[in-house]
């Protein structure tokens, strides 16, 4: 056995080694599958907020439920085989369910087969923990807030009876309606949609049969088990949707029609649920010549009932006209008009039509005659005409023809009128409705649309619509939008918050007055830490208070409470500015809250800009000052409170501590649970010894900082090799955990710090017509600074960065030779032919992208040559002496591949050592997990060989004929 074959058996062994059971101190990458953590996303707490249940297991594997009492040590562990699952209590908090899918490698070989797998429900009693299980399940759903029922949808029930079944295409399975208390099982066949109203008495199902045969839309009331159909047809219904308050629904009803291509629609809406078991109202909009001629009923919005339930919205679409079949009598007048043309008879047209009777009588054969040619016959050009006045390029609009034809037009049907309402049209072409839905907004885009998609500089003309009539009025013209940070309806829909050149305003949708209500505040509402080419950015708001008094604004760091009218403004925080203290979010802990109720305690995320601690504050009921409970060096994830329960859920983690769980019933906050075990004391330590924030001066005078996250052995007064990782501004994620993984762009900063590396992420900012050299004046002072506290091994920094970080490596290598080593993942290197290539995954230019994004650019280069060459790396590539990894995929449609291909080769031309990595058939990320770990491996191969000193791999160091690339790859496998 060669040496090489044990080194690779070795690697397989260690793949199949129980990582679970024994943690290393150093990870290899082949490790990742066995690491057991927490997935924090679907963790529930019960209604009660007695319960909390979540999934915990390796990366790749057997995963277990654990089912976690608030009040004492119990818990419960089911196991859910390969999938994660998600979780669900019912309303009363006496159930719980969840799926059990197959064993891990059991779905991976299903999904090599390209078999399914199937999952079964188990639902819990929480009482005594007794449960039942159903197999094949597609869907479920509890029955709200009657908590009795529970509605089982079960997979299809196999191939249909005869052809002709299944060209129907029926898509009806069996539905199990299964009462929790009593046990019993009442199934309804065919069904296709299902949803309970609010209050959980009454089920709508839709049934989708073979044939449609007894297709149709059915109310069940559950207290006394009795099904009507509301409407029956030889039709397919879908869509079904209840209003929030459960008393009424609507859905739409599909027929064919042979004068259109597609099937032709029907709304239907359904009220009086308790007092007539639900009056049904139809329209088609065609039937009663409402809807605009060529236009019906669209399947791709769904219908939905005003809040009175006197009018319902849904969308309108084209449609689609079938070609009309030409008569026979038609075909034959073609045929005769066509053999006369041709005819090559001297004789006038009847003596034409006299020999032609002579020929037909005697049999003889007909003169010859020139063939007609059918224009679908001929052959087409395969091409796209580009002109210069489209609004939008060719391939954006190839790309989004399936937007476009589904694009639906918000309209309105007045139900109680019969009377048809367009609200929106080609030019507005979406409304946003106010809350009493009497009122809505929209913009027109469309004379600011070519120079938009030119420069990215987006301006709309807003417009307020009456829903009630449909008319529409100008509000204000040449609203700047880059600049905006949403748009706000007021609770009683009569003012809309919007923000304008620097200053949050107040438009009265009755009169459109505007009220500029920041003005006489002595603060600035623009982010000063925008840096784009666009002006005076706003700050995100927090909107209307419930009373429809306030509004809640932030500057850079304090909290305001700003009147409606603008005639005061309160200060909920206590100069924060002076602490460097800000909100970084609002949690909202009740669900039937539309607007912030000051009435009820409210908490904020809070962040110190300074230290980057992060935490939470307390507004309490009625307060009038915003009270810090946490402050620390953690990443506060936010607080979820149940519904029925005064219990308050939330996670905390740190840089090499992941996401655990807490509960506290003190709106404090002072007594809280840990409720999790996420980081196993085997796994303490493992990761990283944590992260220190470093200030530093960049070469522009500005005063920044940098996170350096220290290897997980670290001793004081060692000096470690280090990879700076660089993106634009990091350091607010200081305090946020890096789970072992493969990652899309190769580097995982967990596996880096295990591995006995030093992590650097500074901040970079920008100056406009500057982006590469604001990388330079801001990275290497960093990297100085890191170097000075003896942490950083002077001889041995690498630098890495995906996408614009990979940009900004490019380039960084042509300014500086800091850097022993430089990956480069999916490189912008030459501005100039970058700035008009397409941004192949949208269609778009990349022109907005350089001119209103992060290219920091104000022109185009011909107005702009000097800053567009002094900010390309091609242009100063003869100066680079770092080695470089580039990572460009062939199908990368965000940075275009020849931009990668055209570095290397100027690279290589130059004698300079550089490896191209291109993974075929992937996109601007890594998306299929064998690649991911392919380039984390060579990444950190490579990294080994120039920071630690270990042997060159051989793809690095000699090179790989292409007859022998199947053999190389073979060899390094998983």
């Amino acid at each position: 056995m060669t040496k090489k074959s044990i080194l690779f058996f070795a690697c397989q062994l260690a793949w199949l080694t129980p990582f679970a059971q024994e943690v290393s101190k150093t990870l290899a990458w082949q490790d990742i599958p066995n690491w057991n953590y927490l997935r924090t996303n679907g963790a529930t707490p019960s209604p009660d907020g007695k319960w909390l249940a979540y999934v915990s297991g390796p990366t790749q594997g057997d995963l277990t439920l654990t089912l976690r009492s608030t009040q004492d040590t119990s818990n419960f562990n089911y196991k859910i085989g390969g999938a994660s699952t998600p979780i669900f209590f019912n309303q009363n908090a006496q159930y719980f369910s969840f799926f059990e899918s197959p064993k891990f490698t059991e779905i991976k070989a299903n999904e090599k087969s390209r078999r399914p797998s199937s999952k079964k429900l188990k639902i819990v009693a929480l009482k005594d923990t007794a449960s039942v299980s159903f197999d094949k399940v597609q869907s479920y759903s509890f029955s709200n807030e009657d908590s009795k029922w529970v509605a089982i949808r079960f997979e299809g029930q196999g191939a249909p009876a005869s052809p002709m079944q299944a060209s129907a295409g029926a898509k009806g399975s069996d539905l199990l309606l299964y009462n929790l208390a009593t046990k019993k099982k009442y199934n309804l066949g065919n069904v296709s949609e299902y949803s309970f109203n609010k209050s959980g008495q009454y089920l709508a199902y839709i049934i989708d049969a073979n044939g449609k045969n007894g297709n149709g839309i059915f109310l069940m009331d559950l207290n006394t088990g009795i099904s009507n159909a509301l409407n029956n047809d030889d039709a397919t219904f879908s869509r079904l949707s209840w209003n929030k308050e459960g008393t009424a629904f609507a859905l739409l009803k599909s027929k064919t029609d042979k004068k259109y291509k597609t099937p032709v629609y029907t709304l239907l809406g359904v009220k009086n649920i308790k007092a007539h078991n639900g009056d049904l109202f139809t329209y088609s909009g065609l039937d009663e010549n409402q809807i605009t001629a060529g236009y019906g009923i669209s399947e791709n919005a769904t219908a939905y009932w005003s809040k009175d339930l006197k009018t319902i919205f849904f969308g309108v679409a084209k449609l689609e006209k079938a070609e009309e079949p030409k008569s026979t009598e038609k075909k034959i007048d073609d045929i005769a008009k066509a053999d006369a043309k041709n005819a090559a008879a001297k004789d006038s047209i009847a003596a034409k039509k006299d020999s032609v009777q002579v020929v037909a009588n005697t049999k003889q054969p007909t003169p010859a005659k020139k063939p007609v040619v059918n224009k679908k016959d001929l052959e087409k050009p395969d091409m796209i005409i580009w002109n210069w006045q489209d609004k939008r390029l060719q391939h954006a609009q190839k790309l989004q023809v399936q937007r476009d034809k589904n694009f639906t037009t918000m309209s309105a049907w007045q139900v109680d009128e019969n009377k048809f309402v367009s609200l929106a049209d080609s030019t507005i072409k979406s409304i946003a409705l106010s809350p009493n839905q009497l009122v809505g907004y929209g913009f027109d885009f469309t004379p600011y649309e070519y120079e938009a998609n030119l420069n990215g500089q987006s301006y709309g003309d807003l417009y307020i619509i009456d829903i009630k009539t449909g008319n529409k009025q100008l509000a204000f013209k040449k609203l700047y939008l880059n600049a905006m940070r949403g748009v706000r309806f007021s609770p009683n829909s009569d003012f809309l918050l919007l923000y304008i050149d620097g200053h949050y305003q107040v438009l009265n949708t009755k009169t459109l007055a505007i009220t500029n209500i920041t003005k006489n505040i002595p603060a600035s509402f623009v982010d000063m830490l925008s840096d784009h080419n666009v002006e005076k950015v706003g700050i995100n708001s927090y909107g209307f208070t419930a009373d429809n008094k306030f509004v809640l604004l932030r500057d850079n760091f304090d909290l305001w409470k700003v009147s409606i009218d603008g005639k005061s403004a309160t200060k909920l925080t206590d100069n924060w500015k002076d602490s460097k203290l800000t909100t970084a979010g609002f949690n909202n802990l009740y669900e039937d809250d539309d607007f912030i109720d000051l009435k009820k305690d409210q908490y904020f995320i809070v962040m110190n800009q300074a230290t980057k601690q992060k935490g939470v504050a307390l507004l309490p009921a009625n307060g009038k000052k915003l009270q810090v409970l946490k402050l620390d060096d953690i990443n506060f994830g936010g607080i979820r409170k149940p519904k029925n329960s005064n219990n308050l859920f939330y996670t905390i983690e740190k840089s090499n501590v992941a996401p655990e769980f807490f509960v506290s019933a003190d709106k404090n906050l002072a007594q809280e649970k840990q409720l999790t075990n996420n980081t196993s004391d085997k796994q303490k330590g493992v990761l990283s010894a944590g992260s220190k924030l470093i200030t530093y001066i960049s070469d522009h005078g500005d005063t920044l900082q940098a996170t350096l996250y220290l290897p997980a052995n670290y001793v004081e007064g060692k000096s470690y090799p280090t990879i700076t990782y660089i993106y634009e501004r990091l350091t607010d994620e200081k305090n946020n955990y890096s789970q072992p993984t493969y990652p899309g762009g190769g580097f995982n900063r967990a596996m880096y710090t295990n591995n006995g590396y030093a992590v650097l992420m500074p901040d970079i900012k920008y100056k406009l017509n500057d982006p590469g050299m604001s990388a330079v004046a801001c990275v290497v002072p960093a990297v100085k600074a890191a170097i000075s506290t003896g942490i950083v091994d002077e001889k041995n920094v690498a630098i890495h960065g995906h996408s614009w970080g990979g940009y900004q490596t490019s380039f960084l290598i042509t300014q500086t030779n800091i850097f022993k080593a430089a990956v480069a993942g999916a490189p912008l290197t030459n501005m100039i032919s970058m700035y008009s290539l397409v941004y192949w995954n949208s269609g778009s230019s990349n022109q907005s992208i350089f001119e209103s994004s992060q290219g920091r650019l104000t022109t185009g280069y011909w107005d702009n040559w000097d800053a567009y060459v002094r900010n390309s790396p091609i242009y100063h590539i003869k100066k680079v002496n770092t080695p470089l990894i580039i990572m460009h995929n062939d199908k990368d449609g965000a940075v275009d591949y020849t931009q990668g291909v055209e570095y290397y080769n100027s690279l290589r031309r130059l004698n300079k050592p550089v490896v191209m990595l291109t993974y075929n058939g992937e996109n601007h990320g890594l998306v299929k997990e064998v690649n991911k770990k392919d380039y984390a491996v060579r990444m950190m191969e490579y990294f080994d060989y120039y920071l630690k000193g270990k042997p060159a791999p051989d793809w690095w160091a000699k090179g790989i004929d292409y007859i022998d690339l199947p053999k190389h790859l073979e060899d390094r496998a998983f």
